[in-house]
């Protein structure tokens, strides 16, 4: 079955085949009775990995955890900061060399299947920036120099996770080309500092 069916009849068995509207109006509902300052709160963090909850309205805190390779959760143990044990899925890069959706369907859905069991709401994932340049540190990360096959990927990619119930969030969209140092301090004078110069077109 191609992963577009596949995704559609999920929302089907659960009677939301009109889902976008669904949530959107149950989503208005809630944002209605809100003032800004629980809109902003939403958008602020309670830990480094967790949203803000707001019990009044009953919206439970959001887990969020990176994910486009493996979930990982980050705990604290003896040893110090580690990862929950998780599997390692092939990258980016490589599921772009197999230009097969319904595979990073598969892998997508496998994670987000990983993620629910480790009490994750939300993969940070995927990486869709379009690779233009061999110094791009993170590239492995991206699925291919096509924006097309970029796109397809990354949609089949986001449908497999929230077919197993978990959110996707796409990210590191686009002139992420360059980077010297992923950990350093990052800021002006600094070594990870990148200019990346493209025309309004490339942008649109």
């Amino acid at each position: 079955m191609h992963w577009e069916d596949d995704h559609h009849l999920h929302f089907e068995e659960h009677g939301l085949a009109d889902h976008p509207s669904d949530y959107d109006d149950a989503s208005r509902r809630v944002v209605a009775t809100m003032d800004l300052e629980s809109k902003c709160l939403l958008g602020e963090g309670a830990t480094c990995w967790t949203t803000r909850a707001d019990d009044a309205r009953g919206l439970p805190a959001v887990f969020l955890a990176d994910g486009p390779h493996g979930v990982r959760k980050e705990r604290v143990d003896a040893l110090g900061l580690a990862s929950a044990p998780a599997t390692c899925f092939p990258t980016a890069s490589s599921l772009g060399s197999a230009w097969d959706p319904d595979l990073a369907a598969s892998v997508g859905r496998a994670l987000g299947v990983e993620a629910r069991a480790q009490g994750v709401d939300v993969l940070l994932g995927p990486g869709i920036n379009i690779k233009r340049h061999p110094l791009g540190g993170r590239n492995f990360e991206y699925f291919s120099e096509d924006p097309r096959l970029s796109g397809s990927l990354g949609a089949a990619w986001v449908a497999g996770v929230q077919r197993a119930g978990c959110g996707a969030c796409v990210k590191h969209f686009a002139r992420g080309d360059r980077a010297a140092s992923n950990v350093a301090p990052v800021g002006p004078g600094s070594a990870t500092t990148v200019r990346s110069d493209a025309a309004d077109t490339t942008s649109h």
